[in-house]
């Protein structure tokens, strides 16, 4: 076969070849042709120009993720350190979205760097206004401050941010120690004021008990004594109802009613011997002693007498 038509059959073949480019799914490729942008390829099998027209870039249309760590400084100069993980993607897959990706940037290190560095200014932008003791607390109001500030520059590079979630937030040693002294101090505090509400409370409890008791019992010690005062005058007026009968009935026998008296004598010291429960009580118990204490009692009998005579 002459070499000619070999040479023909290669150059047939490579053309063939050369028109054919297969893209990856989640892929676009940007063709060029003598160095301008000439379109874009969809994902699977596609045609292109042979030797003119060239693949100049493949862009993955898949969300991407990267992790960075940074520090920024809050307004009471408080070093803050972060670690971030960003999520992204390309916003869409239209032809002028491609195109900002593939053209805005040398390569891909070149735009990594400027969105680590667009992220690292607007949380160190927000966080310089905030106070160390604040930081912990608005991690989610930093997320949603970088986006505000981010999505409009993003879009014009071709690239939208789905998520930026900050890890974790701490602060230098010395800081971490500082703040560890702040929050026990303050449970210290919290916990002597509930101590002092709880002492509080329960002497006022006890006071009121104890003076609710005192009412109580004076009170009772009232009703009592009333009571006691009651049965007592019922208990003279009886003696009084009895002891007029019985001298009644001892003077129409003709009977003495110091008699009475004697009775009445004898039963208190009986009861004194009863009831004394180891007291020690003196009484005269001579035959002279008992003749004036008799005198006594009839000489009080007769004053008790007079004015019942008068009238």
């Amino acid at each position: 076969m002459p070499i000619g038509l070999i040479i023909i059959a290669v150059l047939v073949l490579l053309t063939i070849l050369l028109s054919f480019v297969t893209v990856q799914q989640g892929t676009i490729a940007i063709t060029t042709i003598f160095g301008k942008f000439s379109r874009i390829l969809r994902p699977g099998l596609n045609l292109k120009i042979p030797f003119i027209e060239k693949v100049f870039k493949k862009i993955s249309v898949q969300n991407r993720s990267s992790e960075l760590g940074f520090q920024a400084v809050t307004i009471d100069q408080a070093n803050v350190n972060f670690t971030a993980m960003l999520l992204y993607s390309v916003i869409n897959s239209d032809e002028e979205t491609i195109k900002n990706v593939a053209f805005k940037f040398i390569d891909e290190r070149n735009f990594m760097q400027a969105l680590v560095r667009s992220v690292e200014g607007s949380v160190r932008a927000f966080v310089a206004t905030k106070k160390q003791s604040e930081v912990l607390i608005l991690r989610r109001d930093i997320v949603d401050a970088v986006k505000d500030q981010l999505d409009q520059v993003l879009e014009n590079w071709g690239y939208h941010l789905i998520d930026l979630q900050l890890n974790d937030i701490t602060f230098d040693e010395e800081v971490m120690r500082s703040m560890a002294k702040v929050v026990a101090s303050n449970n210290l505090k919290s916990a002597a004021e509930n101590e002092g509400q709880a002492l509080l409370i329960t002497r006022t409890k006890a006071a009121e008990a104890e003076g609710n008791f005192i009412k109580i019992s004076a009170q009772a010690e009232k009703d009592a004594s009333q009571l006691k005062g009651e049965g007592i005058a019922l208990f003279r007026q009886e003696v009084a109802k009895g002891m007029a009968g019985a001298a009644k009935e001892m003077s129409e026998a003709n009977l003495d009613s110091s008699l009475i008296l004697f009775s009445m004598w004898t039963e208190a010291v009986k009861n004194f011997a009863q009831e004394g429960k180891g007291n020690v009580i003196f009484l005269d118990g001579s035959v002279e002693g008992m003749q004036k204490t008799m005198k006594d009692m009839m000489a009080l009998n007769q004053l008790s007498q007079i004015p019942n005579s008068k009238k």
